[in-house]
């Protein structure tokens, strides 16, 4: 049996956080990889799908500065030049290559190998390759790193529809596109495919961006159907059915009655946690569930089992998931030397901010960028809350960014120890001002100490001022 002081299952941009952390603080390491070395992120979601995007955004963002002689690209064929956009996608996914990642494992010291693996015994994690099983022996810690799956409901689960991975790594742009689901990827891949040219049909079960502000939902709803996303919310599909096969029309039902013909579905229905077949039961658990953790991404009942991602539900977000890594793979070194475990609150073993200081970004168009809680959420767990809200478009910086500038931002303030609890901005281009917010609300910078933070002038990040001006004339 071959041992490691740390075994990792999934080599994706968490794992292989988990994985070069340990080794950089003197530990041995493995990772086992049933696919690319990489993961979701790398090949079929995060960096494919903002390169879909990005040419669209930038013709749009050119296309409202006069004098660029770029115009708002109108009729069949007046969008992007596709057959570039695909081709710069694929050099982001290097051609779903991963000889490049494997090298920097290497690099890095940190041990491969491919094949499925699974929970075999008390640290042990055994191993089905191409030339069959291998038993490991872990000396500290084993680490779920698996990630999760597109969920698919029964309804459409027999026309072979698409998922994100479909999405992100297509050849040809079907004429019609029906999406189900209004949440990050649903609403992505719209506006994405929309500037692609495909005629899109979003159907949402409940609200746009739910998760979100409301006004969030509302102002990318606008937008997409402006450029021609028809966007019904409020449906449920209730059957899906495709006459001729795979590459036959799919017809979508739906429950008020509606019937939506597409040459493709794409289902954006959330995730489940890609946790199959992993011989959970060694602790007790369940295959098939997401992974309950402590704040130290410890499996709750399991002294050296760990589960840092999308796995673990907290934040099923790329960035978030490295966070959490950076926090596991420390507190494992720490376990191992027999150190001290710093596991309070915002300490270097905890990974706080997956409770309510969050951010994300949207790369719809208009952006939608948060972090923390919305009004709604803060108010659901009992604080006192003031939400200020400004236009965008009325911050000088803005103007200039893009004649007709459109947007809005939002504070949420907690009134009783005066910090932010939470920051959204919808507009072009907004990702960008995220991690000022993010700073804000980790950092519980009291409102006073705020205005001390001088915007420089003229840029975007001047509603900060607005902001705090109207926080102040409403007090």
């Amino acid at each position: 049996m071959q041992t490691w002081d740390v075994i990792v299952i999934g080599a994706g941009p968490v794992g292989e956080n988990v994985a070069e952390r340990v080794v950089a603080s003197g530990l041995s390491a493995v990772i086992i990889e049933a696919e690319l070395v990489g993961g979701e992120c790398s090949y079929w979601a995060c960096m494919p799908s903002k390169a879909l995007l990005r040419s669209g955004h930038a013709r749009r963002a050119a296309a409202h500065v006069r004098g660029t002689g770029v115009h708002e690209p109108t009729g069949p064929g007046a969008g992007p030049d596709v057959a570039e956009v695909l081709a710069r996608r694929t050099s982001f996914t290097s051609g779903w290559d991963d000889s490049g990642q494997v090298e920097w494992l290497q690099g890095v010291g940190v041990d491969l190998i491919r094949g499925h693996g699974r929970l075999a015994g008390d640290r042990v994690v055994e191993v089905s390759t191409a030339n069959g099983t291998d038993r490991l022996q872990a000396r500290c810690a084993v680490v779920v790193c698996t990630g999760s799956d597109a969920h698919v409901p029964d309804a459409l689960a027999a026309v072979s529809p698409w998922t994100s991975r479909e999405a992100t790594s297509v050849e040809e742009v079907p004429g019609r596109l029906a999406i189900v689901g209004g949440g990050v990827v649903g609403t992505e891949m719209a506006t994405a495919y929309r500037d692609l040219g495909a005629d899109v049909t979003m159907l949402v079960r409940g609200q746009v961006l739910a998760g979100q502000e409301p006004f969030a939902g509302e102002l990318v709803t606008a937008s997409l159907t402006e450029r021609g996303v028809d966007v019904r919310a409020g449906v449920t599909v209730v059957s899906a059915t495709r006459d001729g096969g795979p590459s036959t029309p799919v017809r979508l039902t739906c429950d008020d009655g509606q019937v939506v013909e597409a040459d493709e579905v794409l289902v954006a229905t959330g995730r489940r946690p890609r946790t199959d077949d992993l011989g959970l039961s060694i602790v007790g658990l369940t295959d098939g569930q997401w992974l309950d953790v402590d704040d130290t991404l410890r499996v709750q009942g399991a002294q050296w089992l760990y589960a840092v991602g999308d796995v673990n539900h907290r934040a099923l977000l790329t960035h978030q998931g490295k966070y959490q890594a950076r926090a596991a793979g420390d507190v494992i070194v720490a376990r191992a030397r027999g150190t001290e475990v710093l596991a309070g609150q915002w300490q270097r073993h905890a990974a706080t901010a997956d409770h309510r200081s969050v951010p994300q970004v949207v790369f719809t168009d208009p952006e939608v960028a948060s972090v923390g809680l919305t009004a709604a959420v803060a108010r659901e767990a009992g604080h006192a809350v003031r939400v200020v809200d400004y236009d965008l478009g009325a911050v000088a910086g803005a103007a200039l960014h893009a004649d007709g500038y459109g947007g809005r931002a939002r504070m949420v303030v907690d009134t009783d120890r005066q910090v932010l609890l939470g920051v959204t901005f919808v507009g072009p281009d907004v990702a960008e001002l995220l991690h000022a917010a993010t700073v804000a609300v980790v950092g519980e910078v009291p409102i006073e100490r705020l205005w001390h933070a001088v915007p420089a002038y003229p840029t975007i990040s001047e509603v900060w001022l607005r902001l705090l001006e109207t926080f102040g004339r409403e007090g």
